[in-house]
């Protein structure tokens, strides 16, 4: 019965079996060959190593799928083999098991970032985990064990891929977590818990990554938010590099010192991850086998629920409330903004003596572009501060995704927010091979559209794993719009997803064209985000050149290069870029919603004469 296997974990302690990579790897099988093709080129080598564990004295054997997704097995070039990879493996584990345990079919990470962090939707996840659920059950396994997933999101994306084709299995879900006991996005075991708890998990644990001590301490911790059966499988300790080998130094006998400690902290299903062998397992066998008469109930799921439960998130104050920026945007003014780039060196000071100029002209922000066209410049955020706390103007944060992690993105945010920063512009960010440190490496672990959830997660007191993390960051938060790119539907799609992401407001590109910006705001439809138009006065003929062919997501239309190149000497050009400029704002008066003037060389004069020109005001 499908559900046989969670009343006997009901009942007691089951043992799990240990690793089936270090196994391989010990018998001659190297890292960059597919362990899972094995399942239909050496179906014997993965019989003996599961009988091996079998004899060692493991009750539940897992089947050797835990890469056998379809994402994963292309990189072999197998991904059209992925259900008959899976139901080989069923077939293996099953007729070695028999009657002698039970059999679960293992499922691993895709191995890629899903939404909001990266391009694949949990649909298409899900679809991705179906079929290795799908050959699974054809071979034989009526239960599902998903492992070592750091994304939570991604988990779910695989339990619904189970519950969807086998609804009544037994559902077994371990995350993974680091040395301090959290998920590798942050998700403490608390925040996964209580989720995967009510996403219908029946049995919750962890696994991989670190030893038994630190495994110790988080199963702790989940018994105290759900009283579903729980599972723990420990690697062997950290692995240690021996001579260029990865070692693992955790003896048997001190994972059987562990194993009762496992089952009197309220686990269920013991076994082993990497590093582990049949000698531990049977160590652990003898450990969970004492602690089978010894066993504490845990507390019932009503009093855990009435007890630990919080509401999620708080809500971010309202717009007007949160900065000058946003105040603006909520009242319907039309904010003038200005973007400065921060210096190559340490001195800020020419930098800021443009910014009071700007404050002095009724400029409602200064815009800090971030590492504008991957050049290497002073910390936006540091010049930020500065401006904010030596000239009195807010300064609006941008932030581009290329340079950090989204760990380091989410640090600097919660930073930049503490310091009083409270306007973000959200943007991917340019490849560094367009700057002078081409060889210099992306990181881009998010695009825009991850950051600005991550952003609107902050906002909501939640960090990106999550978890509370207190008041609301209250950021205004905004995004880059290109009304000339040339996929439209996609740009145009992308604005969609950062609406949905928690976009509040856009900045275009810098418009030279007025007739491409209708048609791109017919495309958009009148339900829309306030919507920013960049203008950038033309210093001459070779920056309008410049503009138009060397940088990222700008077109300056033909009739304006026209203008420039018949304008004569430098003074004059200087002076029609200025006009064209002036031009441009007037035609988006009513279009959009404000400006942002971009400053070319620093000349922060042609400010004043674009807004004596057209009594421009916030």
């Amino acid at each position: 019965m499908p559900k046989e296997l969670l009343a006997r974990l009901l009942e007691g302690p089951l043992i799990g079996d240990g690793a089936m990579g270090t196994m391989l790897y010990a018998k001659g099988v190297y890292i960059n060959k597919s362990f899972e093709e094995l399942n239909l080129t050496q179906p014997e080598l993965i019989a003996e190593v599961h009988r091996a564990y079998v004899q060692a004295g493991a009750e539940v054997i897992e089947t050797n799928t835990f890469g056998a997704n379809p994402v994963q097995l292309a990189r072999h070039g197998l991904d059209d083999e992925t259900e008959t990879i899976n139901r080989r493996a069923a077939e293996i584990a099953c007729e070695v098991v028999g009657d002698a345990g039970f059999v679960v079919g293992a499922i691993g990470p895709l191995g890629i970032h899903l939404e909001p962090w990266g391009p694949t939707g949990v649909d298409e996840a899900q679809a991705h985990f179906e079929r290795q659920v799908r050959g699974l059950l054809d071979g034989g396994v009526e239960s599902f064990l998903l492992e070592t997933f750091g994304d939570i999101n991604e988990a779910h994306a695989a339990m619904r891929a189970v519950r969807a084709l086998a609804p009544d299995s037994t559902l077994i879900v371990q995350m993974t977590v680091d040395r301090e006991g959290v998920g590798l996005f942050g998700t403490t075991p608390e925040t996964f818990g209580r989720q995967l708890d009510r996403w219908g998990a029946d049995v919750i644990g962890v696994n991989c990554s670190v030893g038994p001590s630190a495994m110790l301490s988080v199963v702790e911790r989940l018994r105290e938010v759900t009283a579903k059966p729980l599972a723990v499988q420990p690697n062997a300790g950290p692995p240690n590099i021996v001579e260029g080998r990865s070692l693992y130094l955790c003896t048997p006998d001190y994972l059987e010192k562990f194993g009762r400690r496992f089952v009197e902290a309220g686990a269920r299903l013991v076994g082993g991850c990497c590093g582990t062998t049949p000698d531990h397992i049977r160590a652990l066998a003898k450990a969970v086998k004492r602690g089978r008469a010894t066993i504490a109930s845990g507390p019932s799921v009503q009093s855990l629920r009435s007890a630990k439960e919080k509401p999620a998130g708080v809500d971010p104050l309202p717009m007007a409330e949160r900065s000058a920026l946003g105040k603006a945007l909520a009242e319907g003014r039309r904010p003038v903004l200005a973007e400065l780039t921060p210096p190559k060196g340490c001195d800020p000071s020419k930098v800021l003596e443009r910014a009071a100029a700007l404050k002095a002209m009724g400029v409602t922000c200064i815009n800090i572009p971030d590492g504008a066209r991957a050049t290497a410049r002073m910390s936006h955020l540091a010049l930020g501060v500065l401006m904010k706390q030596q000239v009195g103007i807010p300064p609006v944060l941008h932030y581009c995704c290329r340079d950090r992690n989204i760990l380091g993105m989410q640090a600097d945010l919660l930073g930049a927010s503490a310091l009083g920063v409270k306007d973000l512009l959200i943007i991917t960010g340019d490849p560094p091979i367009l700057g002078d440190y081409p060889d210099a490496t992306a990181v881009f672990d998010v695009d825009a559209i991850g950051l600005t959830n991550i952003a609107n997660r902050l906002n909501h007191g939640l960090d990106l794993a999550g978890n509370e993390t207190g008041r609301s960051t209250n950021f205004t938060i905004g995004v880059a719009l290109n009304p000339t790119a040339t996929e439209q539907e996609r740009e145009i799609s992308r604005y969609g997803w950062k609406v949905e992401a928690g976009a509040e407001y856009a900045v275009t590109q810098p418009i030279f064209d007025v007739d491409a910006l209708d048609r791109f705001l017919d495309k958009l439809g009148e339900d829309r985000i306030p919507i920013i138009a960049g203008i950038w006065p033309l210093a001459s003929l070779r920056n309008a050149e410049f503009l138009n062919t060397e940088v990222p997501g700008v077109s300056v239309a033909d009739s304006v290069l026209d203008r420039m190149a018949a304008a004569g000497d430098k003074e004059s050009q200087r002076a029609t870029g200025v006009e064209i400029a002036i031009e441009m704002i007037e035609a988006v008066r009513d279009r959009l919603q404000g400006i942002q003037v971009s400053i070319p060389f620093g000349r922060v004069a042609v400010v004043k004469e674009l807004l004596d020109a057209v009594q421009v005001s916030s």
